[in-house]
């Protein structure tokens, strides 16, 4: 906007603001008491922040036991605000600062410091806004700024005065140019009250009735509410698909097993015991004895391999009986005597081989497996040891030896 345009509106501003409030001129105070009155006045009226002040001042000691008084109860105490939550934030966090900060409540001293150095001071103060800054530098530094309330600022952009980022920044370019530095104190007194007013109710007909009475142009740019977001709607809920009667029976019974776990303590056992054995003859204690005593199973089954074993050995026997017509068909053992000495032999170890098969029938009867095990493997020995003859082997060397002769 031009400097001009913004100067001319400021003054038919001010112009029309003078017919409607009254210039004040507030009491001349310390400055540090000019610094927490500005705290109090930033969005109330002079005679309400004049009111609270007072009421601090007569209801406690001094001004640090309002310094760790709780926010709580400063704001009870200063109900007669507006923001009395707020003020009671801003009063308290900038006692705090400036004691951390001068370990004192006296700010007299400024006043003999340049005016951009005091004003530097007061700017670092924790609680402190733009507001008491420029409420201060005019009301306690005799300087030239006018303070610019929250209501204020809001009414100069729906005048079309100051911008969009010149609202967030809190400034209105040129207003102390239009307003005359002797004047500023009355002028600052009637703006201010402009801004309280507009604040009180900003979305209400008698401040659109105001704004629209100073400029008929803003009403496309009145403050309007802010639209709250729709409630989102819950999602319905999907039914779960039903499951199908083999998986709802293994379910059944998996809880039917959870159900029919063991007892925690030994009587319960009992008790689950003789209920069984009451339900199932099976179960009783002769049943169980009987079952317990049939190991004679196994025995049977050795006998089984005993029996088959002895079957399988007989044809053995048989087998070595033919070799008896080597030694009958031997035609030089009747002239030398030694030769049938040596045919005699194995005549003589025939009972040996059967008392051999004899004896494992009669061991597998009290021994288990393994006895039978034995059996299979002297069968085996025996099935080769029939080839190895000594009887061939001496006949074959003596008919030999004894032909050349």
């Amino acid at each position: 906007m031009a400097a001009s345009n913004r100067s001319a509106k400021l003054t038919k501003l001010i112009a029309a603001l003078k017919k409607r409030y009254k210039p004040t001129t507030p009491a001349p105070r310390p400055l540090f008491e000019t610094l927490l009155y500005a705290c109090l006045l930033e969005n109330s009226t002079h005679e309400a922040a004049e009111k609270a002040l007072s009421g601090l001042e007569s209801g406690y000691f001094d001004w640090n036991e309002v310094r760790v008084s709780s926010r709580a109860e400063l704001t009870e105490a200063l109900k007669a605000l507006n923001d009395a939550g707020s003020a009671a934030d801003r009063l308290k966090r900038t006692l705090q600062s400036l004691f951390e900060t001068f370990y004192s409540f006296d700010l007299e001293g400024m006043k003999k410091q340049n005016l951009g150095l005091s004003v530097k001071q007061i700017e670092k103060q924790d609680g402190v806004t733009p507001f008491v800054v420029a409420y201060v530098t005019q009301n306690g530094l005799a300087g030239h700024s006018i303070a610019c309330n929250n209501g204020l600022l809001v009414a100069m952009h729906v005048l079309d005065i100051i911008t969009d980022a010149e609202l967030k920044k809190g400034q209105v370019p040129g207003l102390e140019r239009a307003v005359p530095k002797n004047k500023g104190i009355e002028l600052g007194s009637v703006l201010h009250q402009f801004g309280v007013e507009i604040a009180k109710n900003p979305y209400g007909t008698a401040t659109k009735n105001l704004l629209l009475e100073l400029d008929p142009s803003c009403k496309d740019r009145l403050p309007k509410k802010k639209k709250k977001p729709a409630p989102v709607a819950p999602e319905p809920v999907v039914p779960a698909a039903p499951e199908p009667a083999a998986k709802a029976e293994a379910k059944s019974g998996g809880d039917k097993k959870a159900a029919t776990k063991a007892p925690a303590t030994k009587g319960e056992a009992v008790k689950e015991a003789k209920a069984k054995a009451a339900t199932n003859p099976a179960a009783k204690p002769g049943a169980a004895k009987t079952a317990v005593s049939k190991p004679a199973a196994p025995k049977a089954a050795a006998k089984a391999v005993a029996t088959k074993a002895t079957a399988a050995k007989k044809p053995t026997t048989k087998k070595s009986a033919p070799a008896k017509p080597t030694t009958k068909s031997k035609p030089a053992a009747k002239s030398k005597p030694a030769a049938k000495k040596t045919a005699a032999k194995p005549a003589a170890k025939k009972p040996a081989t059967k008392k051999a098969a004899a004896k494992p029938t009669s061991k597998p009867t009290t021994k288990t497996k393994p006895t039978a095990k034995k059996v299979v493997a002297k069968k085996v020995a025996k099935k080769s040891a029939p080839v190895k003859t000594p009887t061939k082997k001496t006949t074959a060397k003596k008919v030999t030896k004894k032909k050349p002769r």
